[in-house]
């Protein structure tokens, strides 16, 4: 497929973003570093993002009114995370170009389609079963084995909304701890690390992309980001090939973060996409000659994609609840560079902030 062509948008031009949070704050940040204007359009009064906007309308994902009026005030349309109406992306779609298109959201949005599409096109991915009901459980574990992960095939992150199935797990109840009404049942993947890479398209069909990051999870949330990611190179580049083969499949306009599986036999397993910056990419702020935020601009303006490459070690850790009130400490380390997103209550699970520990290359 051809990426959508279109008017490069020009510094002074209206970005929409729809969602308001962290994400959102960096991406309209980095915005404004080139000119342009940010319209956030989100539930929230006073979110991340909305405190770094240049408008704010705060409406409900299903106020067509108000997305009426949001299309009619920004010339193009991206998002900041994907639990959106797909038929809200739609309505607008209709109006301003949205980037990435709605299909690209429907697809990311939930996780069968999401496996079907990769698969589709060539990509390796874990074994699945689709589960409708707590009747069709078991047969589905039969088929798939244990271990394996049911997670719920829409709206989970952070490890919400999933559960691993061992041989004496009580099916019944880890039904109902998945908490929805139809599921995707996981082949458990014994992997050396978990990594991901970014990759962003422009409407002229070029492609940059990061070098892959090593992910460390603390309680099914992201901890730390790591670059270089200390895997053989065969395995860098092969995950990078199936970023860009992806993005190209796809038809992607905008950024696209792919996380995959390092198996211990060597191969490379995607597990979930996200069409949008991502916590993985973090580490590009301080470490890349171009943030992935400043890419996912570039992206859906039309601009020439920036370099990148990254021009220092970093490790990315994020600051979870109560984590973030060391932030005296870390602006007192001259190695650190610090990001807050804003939010008033620290609360547990929440992603408060993070920061990078930066090493220059070769040193």
């Amino acid at each position: 497929m051809s990426a959508e062509k279109g008017q490069v948008l020009a510094p002074g031009s209206v970005i929409g973003i729809l969602g308001g949070g962290q994400l959102g704050r960096m991406s309209a940040l980095a915005a404004a570093r080139l000119g342009y204007k940010v319209h956030v359009f989100s539930p929230e009064i006073d979110g991340p993002a909305a405190q770094v906007a240049w408008k704010n309308t705060v409406a409900a994902y299903d106020d067509l009114a108000a997305l009426e009026a949001f299309a009619d005030a920004v010339d193009v349309v991206t998002f900041e995370f994907e639990n959106i109406p797909a038929a809200a992306a739609e309505k607008l779609a209709a109006r301003k170009p949205t980037r990435p298109a709605p299909r690209v959201l429907h697809i990311t949005q939930e996780r069968l389609r999401e496996k079907r599409f990769l698969e589709g096109i060539g990509v390796p991915v874990t074994a699945f079963r689709e589960v409708g009901s707590a009747a069709e459980l078991p047969a589905a574990v039969k088929a798939i084995g244990t271990p394996s992960i049911l997670k719920s095939a829409s709206f989970g992150y952070d490890g919400k909304g999933q559960v691993r199935i061992d041989a004496g797990t009580d099916l019944d109840a880890a039904w109902t701890k998945m908490g929805g009404s139809v599921a995707i049942l996981e082949g458990f993947v014994d992997f050396e690390c978990e990594i991901s890479v970014i990759v962003a398209r422009n409407p002229q069909g070029d492609v940059a992309l990061y070098e892959p990051a090593r992910n460390h999870h603390k309680h099914h949330i992201l901890d730390t980001s790591t670059v270089p990611a200390g895997i053989p190179l065969k395995i860098a580049h092969a995950a990078e090939a199936i970023a860009r083969q992806i993005a190209g499949g796809i038809d992607l306009i905008g950024l696209l973060a792919v996380e995959m599986f390092v198996a211990r036999d060597g191969r490379v397993i995607v597990n979930e996409l996200a069409p949008r910056p991502h916590n993985s990419g973090h580490w590009s702020l301080d470490g890349a000659v171009t943030s992935q935020f400043e890419q996912h601009v570039r992206a859906v303006c039309g601009l020439a994609l920036g370099n990148p490459a990254r021009h220092s070690d970093t490790v990315m850790t994020n600051l979870i609840g109560d984590e973030v009130e060391t932030w005296p400490q870390l602006l007192a380390d001259p190695d650190v560079k610090l990001h807050l997103y804003g939010k008033a209550e620290a609360r547990p699970g929440r992603k408060m902030g993070h920061w990078n520990r930066l090493k220059p290359k070769n040193t």
